[in-house]
């Protein structure tokens, strides 16, 4: 379980296909910190440390997580958005998130609004994948508030801490992203259909 509140920035430092899966090799602050078979949200993805080597660590993804992440795209010098799982007794200070990706998305709007950031997103229409406006998403593992929401689209607005410490900085339009939508909406969706 994960909160969506952005650690840090790691940095890909090679990538290596192994049959179906894919190694990645990454450095990050907390890598001293880390231990094998920890896990870790890349992005929103929660992938699990199998080794670690001085100032870096590996993870392995499987075919599965390779189809529907952005992982496959990630090559060396990618900026990726980390959070350790949460402890409990800690506060939750974004929402719920379980480092399941469920869709990406293309960034479709990136615009400077004097001080703010606004950042639109499109994907492909599906009944359990909802969004609702001033209800939480998760972009690249950064827990945010949708700001306008239609049936495969919608909008957050970024505050200057977010955009300098995560790779917010660095998307632009065309970019593709992870999401992972709110649990509580997924559940509620999926009871709705079965009606």
């Amino acid at each position: 379980m994960f909160t969506g509140i952005i650690e840090a920035l790691g940095t890909v430092v090679s990538t290596a296909k192994e049959g179906s899966n894919l190694r990645v090799v990454l450095t990050a602050p907390f890598t001293a910190e880390l231990k094998v078979d920890q896990s870790v949200a890349h992005n929103g993805i929660c992938l699990t440390v199998v080794a670690i080597n001085g100032d870096r660590y590996e993870i392995v993804a499987v075919d599965e997580t390779i189809q529907r992440t952005t992982i496959g795209e990630w090559k060396s010098g990618t900026e990726v958005n980390l959070e350790r799982c949460m402890k409990l007794g800690d506060r939750l200070d974004g929402h719920i998130v379980q480092g399941h990706v469920d869709a990406t998305a293309v960034v479709c709007k990136s615009e400077a609004k004097n001080g703010s950031w606004e950042f639109a997103f499109r994907y492909d229409k599906n009944p359990e994948h909802i969004t609702v406006a001033k209800g939480s998403i998760c972009v690249n593992g950064v827990s945010l508030t949708v700001v306008d929401s239609s049936d495969d689209m919608f909008s957050v607005a970024i505050i200057p801490y977010t955009y300098e410490h995560t790779n917010f900085h660095a998307l632009t339009t065309g970019d593709k992203v992870n999401l992972e939508f709110d649990v509580i909406g997924k559940y509620v969706a999926r009871l709705m259909s079965a009606r």
